[in-house]
């Protein structure tokens, strides 16, 4: 029988799992982050937590002043727009996610940096 050596990932899942979804977030913090706490556990967190807060309230605002705006005009030009909005949110995630697949510590554009300034406690 061979030596079997468990090995650990050095947060490489946890940074993976926060990607899916605030939930995939809160599972990877408290069930794998507290236990095994990485510099690069530790990156993809705090970006992916700004993200996905950034995302929420971008497209809630979005939503709200497009459908007002659709209901006082019938502009149908602001679905499109909350359309480019999610595209561009969508693309900043996947560049995210490839770094975390990968096990880079590469920040995500417009949220990388400003959210290791913000969520320095984690």
């Amino acid at each position: 029988m061979e030596n079997y050596k468990p090995t650990t990932d050095d947060g490489k899942t946890a940074g993976i799992i926060s990607y899916f979804t605030l939930i995939g977030w809160l599972i990877a913090y408290f069930a794998l982050y507290n236990n095994n706490k990485t510099a690069l556990a530790s990156y993809q967190l705090r970006q992916t937590l700004l993200f996905h807060l950034a995302s929420i309230l971008v497209s809630w605002v979005a939503g709200f002043i497009i459908g007002a705006a659709f209901i006082t005009s019938g502009v149908f030009i602001g679905v499109s727009i909350l359309w480019i909005i999610r595209l561009g949110f969508l693309i900043i995630w996947i560049i995210g996610l490839i770094g975390a697949i990968n096990g880079e510590r590469k920040p995500m554009p417009l949220i990388g940096e400003p959210a290791q300034n913000m969520f320095s406690g984690i």
